[in-house]
């Protein structure tokens, strides 16, 4: 795992929002966090992410009290770091693969994963047997999120994925979402509609096996890279908020370290 790459993003970002006169920290007695200690606080927060870490221990761990380093990451979470620097590094992404900066089509799809007693919610998915949170997601055709949102496992998937889809109209997409047959129903396509989005639910499996139907598959592989973070594996987070931010936390890491692969391979010698 290339770290240096995650830290070198978020600074970066941190240094627009800075220039853009967002405070990124707390005002007080002491002075902010910054040079190595700054690194190491980043670096700290990606290891609660990847590594499954409590803030205690990786307080114990960095040398920074932990109360510092969950002040810094709700107050970013608050301020929206995670969520633009994502939505940069998406469409950076996809302009080095020789596409548009903006999909012109979303997969969507549903994740049920365990949660603790202390998580902001917990359902029964009835189908998996899973108690716990269930994230939904909208994916563009090379597995990077538009939109998350979490409600729990009870949930069913025409209910849970309609903020998801508020949340990519909002943000001016207007075209197909495609998805497996759990997303039928004449109350989502006509909530999709009123969006500007139609729903295309297609059949992903046939006698219990999977067929890489279209670009549908591609939700599967972006679940796939979540489970490597161990944070989200089971959820728990006492907001939904920062169980998002985790989330996006992982896919920044996925994507600054390819773009910082595709620099070094497209550098001269």
């Amino acid at each position: 795992m290339n770290v240096d790459a995650f830290v070198d993003e978020v600074l970066t970002e941190l240094t627009t929002m800075a220039a853009e006169r967002t405070r990124t920290t707390r005002s007080g007695s002491k002075p902010a966090l910054a040079g190595a200690t700054l690194r190491k606080a980043i670096m700290a927060v990606w290891c609660v992410c990847f590594c499954g870490m409590q803030w205690r221990a990786i307080g114990q761990l960095s040398g920074i009290p932990f109360g510092t380093l969950y002040t810094l990451f709700a107050r970013w979470t608050r301020l929206g770091l995670w969520r633009r620097l994502l939505d940069r590094l998406r469409r950076t992404w996809r302009l080095a693969c020789g596409d548009t900066a903006e999909p012109s089509t979303v997969v969507i799809d549903s994740r049920t994963c365990p949660s603790a007693p202390s998580c902001f919610a917990r359902g029964v998915d009835g189908g998996k047997k899973i108690r716990g949170v269930k994230v939904h997601i909208a994916v563009e055709k090379y597995g990077i999120p538009l939109a998350i949102d979490a409600a729990p496992a009870n949930v069913h998937d025409t209910k849970g994925i309609v903020p998801v889809l508020r949340e990519i109209a909002g943000r001016g997409f207007q075209g197909p979402a495609i998805g497996d047959l759990r997303y039928r129903g004449q109350r989502l396509a006509k909530a999709g509609e009123a969006l500007g989005i139609t729903i295309q639910p297609i059949a992903r499996g046939r006698d219990g096996v999977f067929i890489p139907t279209e670009i549908a598959w591609v939700v599967e592989r972006s679940f796939g890279w979540l489970s490597r973070y161990r944070r989200l594996n089971t959820i728990v987070e006492r907001t939904k908020e920062h169980l998002v931010a985790f989330i996006e936390i992982a896919f920044i890491s996925i994507l600054s370290r390819r773009l910082k692969r595709l620099v070094t391979q497209t550098a001269p010698a």
